[in-house]
């Protein structure tokens, strides 16, 4: 189990959010002090101690960089990331380390960009074929590249010389990622159905038209029906995950412990899910109420049958560039709010060994409210405001973090674990698993 309590940039496991209770201690707590006992439990904190403007700088030197270099500085852009998102993290009264090895990090960059420019070769030369085989390649080694960056990510953040360790084996992260050849088999029905409703070699012209009808009636239904599936799965999928990181994870020779069941995950998804639903359903009843009796309108007030036809176009238009807009809108709040009780959900179950266990007491609420403002500031600023956003989701993140430790802090002793390659950190990183949110 990591003691890193929020996603730092590129590297912290950023277990997603919940739950505002407070955890009783198990014991009488010695706030920060030297134990008396062994059974005596000390609380410590997180501190984050790092400034908007201090990561700005860091941000900007980085994309003038990249931009410079064409995107050759990137390894070294995510490593002074996250070795200031780390020197300004103090678990417990000691900053965390980020001791990942620049060569590994450029290897595994110059890996992924080959492999890359590989596969827009192959698709874009009429290599369908080959094409083809890279996507199932990548789908079938996907939960190794999870597990090598996992290891890499973990075995490069130290904590008072302590090094963390990820120890799951191959069986293991195979028999969580289940889900994913699930979502590909629901996929793989979708497609087969339409090809055999669309395909046809009927003579009757009554025959042909019904079996387009069916096709019509029968494809939404069924492409609907396999999303629902997916999200669903993919809840699963990031539950096994966040499991056996806690569970196979740990620091020195302490493994962790994860309490949080797939029912509490699932309600928490549930809800977001359902209410984001219920909101689309209700703008998308509004906006067609609403272009119907525009279009009516104009056309009582225009008359002549083209300018009905423009009429109904240009409101056509503004519904089709609003709406993407408005549900994108509706779900920022939505996603916040199920990123915050997912986190709190972890971190009040999550503990390392029998000597620590942690508590969490964001807020749902504030952290909704925060990341709606500041996605409003990014969208204002162009994007500049991305940086100062960043910050303060971390902090308010980080700062809701307590740990109990049983006995003290000196209870908490290993040995460094090996460093292992940082290809797998590099390809997950491209394939949207940032640590740091």
């Amino acid at each position: 189990m990591s003691t890193v309590p929020a996603a730092a940039p590129d590297l912290a496991v950023t277990p997603t959010a919940t739950s505002t209770a407070s955890v009783p201690p198990a014991a009488p707590v010695a706030p920060g002090g030297p134990s008396n006992g062994a059974d005596d439990i000390e609380v410590h904190a997180v501190r984050f101690s790092g400034t908007g403007a201090g990561y700005f700088r860091v941000w900007f030197v980085n994309l003038v960089l990249m931009v410079l270099t064409l995107g050759l500085y990137t390894p070294w852009a995510r490593r002074r990331t996250a070795r200031w998102f780390f020197d300004h993290t103090e678990v417990a009264g000691s900053p965390l380390e980020f001791a990942a090895p620049m060569r590994r990090m450029v290897f595994g960059f110059l890996v992924f960009a080959g492999l890359y420019i590989a596969y827009e070769i192959a698709s874009n030369t009429g290599q369908e074929a080959v094409a083809f085989t890279m996507l199932g390649l990548a789908a079938v080694f996907a939960p190794l590249i999870w597990r090598a960056a996992m290891r890499f990510r973990m075995a490069s953040t130290r904590w008072r010389g302590l090094q963390l360790h990820f120890s799951a084996s191959v069986g293991e992260v195979y028999r969580a990622s289940w889900p994913v050849a699930l979502i590909a088999a629901v996929w793989a029905a979708v497609i087969a159905a339409g090809i055999a409703l669309g395909t046809g070699d009927d003579a009757d012209r009554a025959a042909r038209v019904a079996r387009v009808g069916l096709a019509a009636m029968v494809l939404p239904l069924a492409t609907l029906a396999a999303l629902l599936a997916s999200a669903l799965l993919f809840v699963r999928l990031g539950y096994g995950y966040q499991r056996l990181l806690f569970e196979r994870g740990g620091l020195g020779d302490e493994s962790g412990r994860f309490k949080p069941t797939f029912r509490a995950f699932l309600r928490i998804s549930l809800i977001a899910g359902g209410v984001w639903i219920g909101l689309v359903g209700a703008f998308g009843l509004g906006a067609f109420l609403l272009l119907g009796g525009a279009v009516g309108d104009l056309g009582a007030l225009l008359g002549p049958i083209d300018d009905l036809r423009d009429s109904a176009r240009w409101a056509s238009l503004a519904v089709v560039i609003l709406t993407p807009i408005c549900l994108a809108l509706v779900a920022v709040p939505l996603y916040a709010w199920r990123e915050a009780r997912l986190f709190a959900l972890v971190w009040n179950g999550a503990g390392l060994g029998r000597i620590v266990r942690t508590q969490c007491t964001l807020s749902a609420a504030g952290f909704t409210w925060l990341r709606t403002v500041n996605v409003v500031l990014t969208l204002i600023t162009l994007g500049l405001w991305r940086p100062f956003a960043r910050v303060r989701e971390y902090r308010m993140k980080v700062e809701s973090v307590r740990l109990h430790v049983r006995g003290g802090l000196d209870t908490v002793t290993g040995r460094l674990q090996a460093q292992t390659g940082g290809v797998g950190d590099m390809l997950a990183d491209a394939a949207g698993l940032d640590l740091i949110g």
